[in-house]
């Protein structure tokens, strides 16, 4: 029994299907599939139901168990012996939310390949709870993101501290809010956000930093119904309707720096929520018999 084919079963198992594995895997489906006819007949057990989608026998379960086991410790071999050899290479596996990577990975990965020239970097976006998964799955090494204190089976080191702002096109401040916008700039600036329910708005969902950051001020501000213009999971795509005066939004501010042009800035209006629309942004990682140190000269670049 080779130890490629656990791995591929492992990744069959958690694709339950056989063009989504191959894909992954950079095999022909006739290829896994050989794999793991070989696997059944050397077990003696059939491991899959045969349909759509794939499902595991009670002695595929049994299997998967191990196979995970034995790639996990084949994987934490391989790196410590790199660095006892001091001979860094191979993949390192990050995800982070689309924006977020845009604004804080290419400085600390330019920083970090200038260390480790033999150490590719494979990025992975997507939302907390999809980070959280792949981390569990160990489909990533290290992910960015709002990841609270602790995590089962998942370590958690901070960071920096992102703060999310309220951003208006002015053009829009003033078509809204007229001849009184001086008094309801006030108004923003003291806290008082209850005239956003004069204000379109375009919003992040709940499973975004900054969706959430928004229902909390919304609520705190009584508004139920807000004038929704429209909502996605892309902060980019927030930022860009919100500076044509499609309507305001709830941002971080580091990443509307990064990601707005600098005439798109000086036209932005900025209002700070307060106290609570701070975040700690942290980095996490899989519990492991062997903490390869390549993930932790990451953190360290990034955080440098």
């Amino acid at each position: 029994m080779n130890l490629s084919s656990m791995e591929y079963f492992a990744v069959l198992a958690r694709e339950r299907s056989f063009t989504k594995a191959a894909e992954k895997l950079y095999i022909t489906q006739q290829s896994l599939s050989s794999h793991i006819a070989s696997l059944e007949k050397e077990l003696g057990c059939q491991l899959l139901i045969r349909h759509i989608p794939l499902e595991l026998t009670y002695a595929g379960e049994v299997f998967l168990r191990y196979a995970e086991s034995i790639c996990h410790t084949q994987t934490d071999m391989l790196r410590e012996f790199n660095d006892i050899s001091q001979n860094q290479k191979g993949v390192l596996r990050i995800g982070a939310a689309s924006s977020r990577g845009r604004a804080v990975l290419p400085p600390a990965i330019l920083r970090f390949q200038q260390q480790y020239p033999n150490i590719r970097v494979d990025l992975t976006e997507g939302a907390n709870d999809f980070l959280c998964q792949m981390l569990r799955q160990g489909d990533l090494d290290l992910a960015i993101a709002d990841f609270p204190d602790t995590l089962p089976d998942i370590c958690v080191q901070e960071f920096y501290q992102e703060e999310t702002m309220l951003f208006i096109n002015r053009g829009l401040f003033e078509r809204v809010f007229g001849d009184e916008s001086g008094l309801y700039e006030a108004r923003f600036r003291s806290g008082d956000f209850s005239a956003l329910i004069e204000c379109p708005l375009v919003l992040g969902t709940s499973e975004d930093v900054d969706g959430r950051i928004a229902a909390a001020v919304l609520k705190r501000a009584g508004i139920r119904q807000p004038v929704v213009r429209a909502v996605s999971h892309n902060v980019g795509m927030l930022l860009s309707l919100c500076s044509r005066g499609i309507g305001a939004c709830f941002c971080p501010e580091n990443l509307a720096v990064a990601m707005l042009t600098a005439d798109e800035y000086r036209n932005m209006m900025v209002f700070s929520p307060g106290d609570d629309a701070r975040t700690c942004i942290r980095f996490g990682y899989q519990s492991s018999s062997y903490q390869w140190s390549v993930i932790e000269a990451f953190m360290k670049c990034a955080r440098s």
